[in-house]
């Protein structure tokens, strides 16, 4: 199963740089801004629970595709591609391992190796717990 939902989260990113092509922007332009999202991180500043807060609601797909919809609605291509770029980056999140974050700690799972003989890399944040 897990494979199928790598597999699934590729597709989804592969759609997300392809749709950016489609929509008649250079090939680095979604690579330029794919990262972009994990500023959301910053609310980990004021403490791990506006931190998760923000940082999951600048994942949600959901909110992506309501974003490049409302871009597609009210004919702005920015829009457009902020959608397609918070889409893409939560499918590489996915892909890579990291999922939304719990909000008492900044808790990040990367899986290396096969089912069988998974290293698991657990990454705490440091401050107030609220």
């Amino acid at each position: 199963m897990n494979l199928v939902l790598k597999l699934e989260d590729a597709v989804k990113f592969l759609a997300a740089y392809w749709l950016s092509l489609y929509m008649g922007h250079a090939w680095w332009i979604f690579f330029a801004w794919l990262l972009v999202p994990d500023l959301s991180m910053v609310g980990y500043l004021v403490n791990a629970r506006v931190g998760a807060a923000l940082y999951n609601v600048t994942h949600h797909q959901g909110l992506a595709l309501a974003v490049l919809i409302a871009g597609i609605y009210f004919s702005l291509p920015v829009l457009v591609l902020a959608g397609i770029i918070l889409f893409g980056h939560s499918a590489m999140d996915r892909l890579l391992g990291y999922g939304l974050k719990y909000p008492t700690t900044l808790n990040t799972r990367i899986w290396v190796g096969s089912e069988r003989n998974e290293t698991v890399i657990v990454f705490q944040a440091i401050g107030k717990e609220t």
